[in-house]
C-alpha cells in the first residue's frame, strides 16, 4: 500500500482520538499520530516517520484544499522547511503538534448596510481591519469623522482592530454582511443657566432622524446649538529612528521614508497587516491612503514572540524558527543586512549611494506607536525594522527561474552566502522592472541572516540554472573587496556588537566566498558547501569548522581557530575546483 493512502484528517475535539480509524497491521509499527493546528482547532493526522515533509503538505492539500506551496509547518518551535527531508529527520513523534501557517486569499467581499438604508459593497483585503471599512464608508459619505460609527456583525458590535480574516473564519457565506449605525451621542438642552444632558441612541425605526440623516449624508449636525458631539480622543502616533551613536547621520532617503510614513499615520491611514509570513509585518501607507511606502516588522510580533499574531507558540528557549537564530533579533538583522549590502563603488559608511550591490531595500530600526498593530495587552510603543516598500510584479515563486538574468541571480547568491541566510526561498525575492525594462530581482526578509551557526542555511536559487554559471569579472572584483572585520566594526558603530558566534559565521562565510571565487567556483559549488543535504548530515563548511576545532589546542585564540579553518578550507576548495 502506498504511504499516501495512510493519512486520515478528521475534525474531532482536541482531547478525543476515538474517531480515528484503526491502524492497518501492515504499518502499525511505523505510523505515528500527529496533530495539525489550524484555525484554532487541532486535527489528528496519521503519517509514517519515513514520509517526506512535502508528502505531508500534499496530504493536507488533498484533504483540506490548501495548496502545498501556501503552507508552512512548524513543530516544537522549528519550521519544517526542507521539503525533501523526512518526518523523523525533524524528530517529529507521536502526539506532536504541527502548526500550519497559511498564505491567505487576498480579497473578501464585504456588504455594508447603514442605518440610513444605504448599501455599499467592498472587495477588502483579508489583512485589513474593521476600522479600514469604516474609513472607506466615511470617504464614500464625505464624512471627516468616523468615531460616531459603530459596526455590527450578526447584531453584535465589532471592534475597529478586528481583522477581516478573523470575521471570515466563522462566516460560511462568500460575503460578510455588516451593519453600520451611529453610536450614542450626547445632547444638551438649556435649563436656566445650566444644561440638562441626555444620551440618545439612534433606533432603527426612528423615521424622523433617519430622514434628517439622509438629507445631511448621515452626518452629525455639529452646528445645532442644542447638539453637542463628544469625540473620542484622537489616536496618537509616533515613528522615529533609533540612533545609538551620535556620529550616525541617516541618508536623506531614509529620513524622507520615516517622515512620509509618519505623515501617512497622522492622516488616519492604518497599517495593513500582511497576509503572508509567520510574523507580524505591516504595510504603511502615504497620506492619500493609496500607496504603500514601507513595511514595519515589530520585534514583539516576530515568529514565536510574545505578541505574534499568527498563533505560533512562544519559544521556550529563545531560539527562533531557524536553528542558530533568536526570537526578537530579526529586526536588527534586517537592518544589518542592508548596512552590509555595500554599493559597488565603496563601503556603506563612506558611499553616498542608497542602493547596494544586491539591492536590499533601505532599512532602518525605529520606534513606532499606533493602535493598528497587534496589542493584546494595550497599545504601547513597538520597536522593529522599517523597510522601504519596493514596487514589484510578484515574487520568484510566481514564475520559473529560467527567465531571470544571470547577474541578478548571482547578486542575491553573493548576498546570501556572505550572510549565511537561513531563509532564502523564492517567495522573498521580488521581481521588478528596471528603467531599461530589464528584469530586476529584489531580495527581502533577512531576519534569519547572520545566524549563530550554519545549520539551517538554505538557498532556493542553488538549483536554478544560473547558479551553475561562473561569476562575472565585476562580481569577482566586488567579492575581493569584502572585509568581514570592517563589517563587524561597522555594525558595532551602528549599535550592534555582533555576538562572537555570529561574527565567526560572517568571517568564515566571507572567507569561503572569497576563496571559492578566486578558484573559479560557481555559486552552486560554493553554496552547496554551505547547505546541508539532509537535516542530520553536516554541510561541508560545518565539517571544516569541526576539523578545525579538533586540530587546535584547548584554549587557543579565535585567530588560531580561524587560521586552522583557512588552511582546511584551502584543501577542501582545491578538491572541488
Amino acid at each position: 500500500m502506498a504511504s499516501a493512502g495512510l493519512v486520515s484528517i478528521i475534525p474531532v475535539r482536541e482531547e478525543s482520538m476515538t474517531f480515528l480509524p484503526p491502524q492497518t497491521p501492515e504499518h502499525s509499527q511505523e505510523s505515528i499520530l500527529i496533530y495539525v493546528a489550524m484555525s484554532g482547532s487541532r486535527v489528528p493526522m496519521r503519517v509514517l516517520d519515513s514520509d517526506s515533509i512535502e508528502s505531508v503538505k500534499l496530504r493536507i492539500q488533498t484533504c483540506k484544499g490548501i495548496f502545498a506551496r501556501n503552507q508552512k509547518l512548524v513543530c516544537r518551535g522549528r519550521e519544517l522547511a526542507r521539503s525533501n527531508s523526512l518526518v523523523r529527520d525533524y524528530g517529529v513523534g507521536n502526539g506532536n503538534v504541527l502548526h500550519l501557517v497559511l498564505r491567505l486569499s487576498d480579497l473578501q467581499v464585504i456588504n455594508v448596510k447603514t442605518c440610513c438604508g444605504k448599501e455599499f459593497t467592498f472587495n477588502v483585503e483579508r489583512s485589513r481591519d474593521v476600522g479600514y471599512v469604516k474609513r472607506q464608508i466615511a470617504k464614500k459619505r464625505n464624512l471627516e469623522l468616523i468615531e460616531d460609527q459603530e459596526v455590527l456583525l450578526n447584531g453584535k458590535p465589532i471592534e475597529d482592530q478586528r481583522l477581516i480574516n478573523d470575521l471570515s473564519k466563522n462566516n460560511n457565506d462568500a460575503v460578510i454582511h455588516l451593519f453600520v449605525r451611529k453610536t450614542a451621542k450626547i445632547r444638551a438642552a438649556p435649563v436656566g443657566k445650566n444644561f440638562e444632558l441626555s444620551i440618545i441612541a439612534p433606533q432603527h425605526n426612528d423615521t424622523r432622524e433617519n430622514d434628517a440623516e439622509r438629507e445631511s449624508g448621515c452626518g452629525v449636525d455639529l452646528k445645532s446649538e442644542n447638539n453637542l458631539y463628544v469625540p473620542r480622543k484622537p489616536r496618537e502616533t509616533l515613528l522615529e529612528p533609533v540612533i545609538v551613536n551620535a556620529k550616525i547621520k541617516l541618508p536623506p532617503e531614509i529620513c524622507d521614508l520615516v517622515n512620509s510614513t509618519l505623515n501617512g499615520l497622522d492622516h488616519g491611514n492604518y497599517p495593513i497587516r500582511s497576509s503572508e509570513g509567520t510574523g507580524g509585518a505591516y504595510f504603511m501607507l502615504d497620506t492619500t491612503g493609496t500607496k504603500y511606502l514601507s513595511v514595519f516588522k515589530p520585534v514583539d510580533e516576530e515568529p514565536m514572540a510574545v505578541n505574534n499574531p499568527r498563533g505560533l507558540p512562544l519559544s521556550q528557549d529563545g531560539e527562533g524558527l531557524k536553528k542558530g537564530t533568536r526570537v526578537g533579533e530579526g529586526a536588527i538583522r534586517e537592518c544589518a543586512v542592508y548596512l552590509l549590502d555595500h554599493p559597488k563603488n565603496g563601503r556603506r559608511l563612506f558611499s553616498g549611494e542608497i542602493r547596494g550591490f544586491a539591492g536590499v531595500p533601505p532599512t532602518v530600526y525605529v520606534r513606532c506607536l499606533h493602535g493598528g498593530f497587534n496589542h493584546p495587552e494595550g497599545v504601547s510603543v513597538k520597536t522593529g525594522s522599517l523597510q522601504m516598500f519596493m514596487e514589484n510584479t510578484g515574487s520568484c515563486e510566481d514564475r520559473g527561474p529560467s527567465a531571470f538574468p544571470v547577474q541578478e541571480v548571482h547578486k542575491i547568491a553573493v548576498l546570501d552566502m556572505r550572510m549565511a541566510n537561513a531563509d532564502r526561498h523564492a517567495g522573498n525575492i521580488l521581481v521588478s522592472k528596471g528603467e531599461d525594462g530589464q528584469t530586476v530581482l529584489i531580495p527581502i526578509d533577512h531576519g534569519y541572516c547572520l545566524p549563530y551557526s550554519f545549520e539551517d542555511c538554505t538557498f532556493d536559487w542553488l538549483y536554478w540554472p544560473q547558479a551553475r554559471q561562473p561569476f562575472s569579472i565585476d562580481t569577482i572584483e566586488y567579492i575581493r573587496s569584502m572585509d568581514a572585520e570592517e563589517d563587524i566594526a561597522l555594525l558595532k558603530f551602528y549599535g550592534w556588537d555582533l555576538p562572537l558566534e555570529c561574527a565567526r559565521v560572517l568571517l568564515i562565510s566571507t572567507m569561503l566566498l572569497k576563496k571559492g571565487a578566486e578558484k573559479g567556483l560557481t555559486p552552486f559549488a560554493i553554496g552547496k558547501m554551505m547547505c546541508r543535504e539532509t537535516v542530520r548530515k553536516q554541510s561541508v563548511i560545518e565539517e571544516i569548522m569541526q576539523e578545525a576545532e579538533d586540530s587546535v589546542l584547548p584554549g587557543s585564540s579565535e585567530a588560531a581557530f580561524l587560521e586552522s579553518v583557512s588552511c582546511i578550507m584551502d584543501r577542501r576548495v582545491e578538491e572541488i575546483s
